[in-house]
Order: structure tokens, then C-alpha cells, then sequence
């Protein structure tokens, strides 16, 4: 596919992740209730639980815990968010539904973790809003133990270039995602991976991703 298709990484990676921290104090709300009550969006993120293994897992990004909600008590799980709005209704909608996690705020280009910690980790519908990709996946890595797995969900250019799933992605970026080349940044990164389109006419992307 053509590099043209591609975002740039942002001339100022701060600014960019200022940019995203302000708008999701604003919605957090309206969020957390759109992921409740939107079956596309649920339908799409559930997609990962399958794929969660091992005794430890890390969820990043994880918006208002929807998904860390589902696997929580099953494992020993750790989640890391930017925003503190999102970190405090995540919090609470893990005790109402009587489950436990070791929450964080950070990001992802500078995790607060030892190196190989996890058995898995969980990036859903968030990788697009790094500021810098290269950074992101190297910590993402670094966090893995050898064989650990790492499951990512994003949007990305339809494999067939459907038109539809053309002008979706180019939506997404259009409001600020950036839309990235993800078989080069996994090939540099060094993961064995399997991708499938898993929805919005593949624009959604479900990458599971093994540490060699």
C-alpha cells in the first residue's frame, strides 16, 4: 500500500498527546456510556478476550475499563490510561461489577514496568492515538515476557481497499488518528503476527502478536 496513505508522525508529540488528554476529559462520560450501549463497538473490542492467556496481563489505554471488566477476575490484571477521568470511572464501574485491577495513569512511550512482566497485552481501539508509534510498540515489546502475547485492535486501510472501508479509515484520521503502516511497525518490533479485519468493512484490525 502506498506510504502516501500513512500519517506523519506529529511534529510535536506533547502537544498531540495534550490534544487528546483535553478531549477525553470532556466525553469521558459520554463514553463510557456509548461503549455501554453500542453493540458494534462492544462486538468489536470483545474480540480480544479469546485471545488474553497467561497469569499476568496489562490492558493500556483502557478508556473507562469496558473491556478490563470482562477478564479482570481472571487473571492478575494491571491496566495504564493517560487520562484521570477515564481512571476514575473505570474504578468504578470495576466495583460495581465486583472486580479488582492494579490501575495507572502514564503512557504508553514510557511504561512504568520491568522488562518482561506480562504474559499479555491489551491495546483496543487506542494505538492510532499515540503520538509515537515506534516508541509505543518498542515498550508494548518490552513488557512481554519471551512467547508473552500482545493483542491490538485498531483501525487501519481494509486489506482489499474496499471503498467503504477506504473512507472509513480516512475518517478516523481525518479527526485526528494516525493511520500507520502496522506490518512495518511489528515486523521492526519483531512479532510474529496474524492480522484480521474484524469489522467497519475492515477497518478494524485485530493484530494478535507473539514475542519471538
Amino acid at each position: 500500500m502506498s506510504n502516501d496513505l500513512y500519517s506523519t508522525e506529529p511534529a510535536d508529540p506533547a502537544a498531540f498527546q495534550a490534544k487528546f488528554d483535553r478531549v477525553y476529559t470532556r466525553i469521558g462520560g459520554l463514553y463510557d456510556l456509548a461503549v455501554k450501549l453500542l453493540p458494534v463497538w462492544r462486538n468489536w473490542i470483545r474480540h480480544a478476550l479469546p485471545h488474553i492467556t497467561g497469569g499476568r496481563v496489562l490492558e493500556v489505554s483502557f478508556g473507562t475499563g469496558y473491556l478490563l471488566a470482562q477478564y479482570a477476575g481472571r487473571f492478575e490484571t494491571h491496566g495504564l490510561e493517560l487520562n484521570a477521568r477515564m481512571v476514575t470511572i473505570a474504578k468504578r464501574n470495576l466495583q460495581v461489577r465486583h472486580q479488582s485491577a492494579e490501575l495507572l495513569r502514564g503512557t504508553v512511550e514510557d511504561l512504568p514496568y520491568r522488562d518482561a512482566f506480562f504474559d499479555t497485552v491489551v491495546s483496543t481501539m487506542a494505538f492510532s492515538g499515540y503520538p509515537d508509534g515506534a516508541r509505543a510498540m518498542s515498550e508494548l515489546r518490552r513488557v512481554l515476557r519471551p512467547g508473552g502475547r500482545l493483542v491490538l485492535m485498531d483501525v487501519n486501510y481494509p486489506g482489499d481497499r474496499n471503498w467503504l472501508g477506504m473512507r472509513l479509515t480516512r475518517m478516523w484520521q481525518r479527526v485526528g488518528d494516525l493511520i500507520r503502516d502496522m506490518d512495518k511497525l511489528l515486523q521492526v518490533a519483531g512479532f510474529q503476527y496474524s492480522d484480521t479485519e474484524i469489522g467497519g468493512f475492515g477497518s478494524v484490525h485485530l493484530y494478535v502478536c507473539h514475542k519471538r
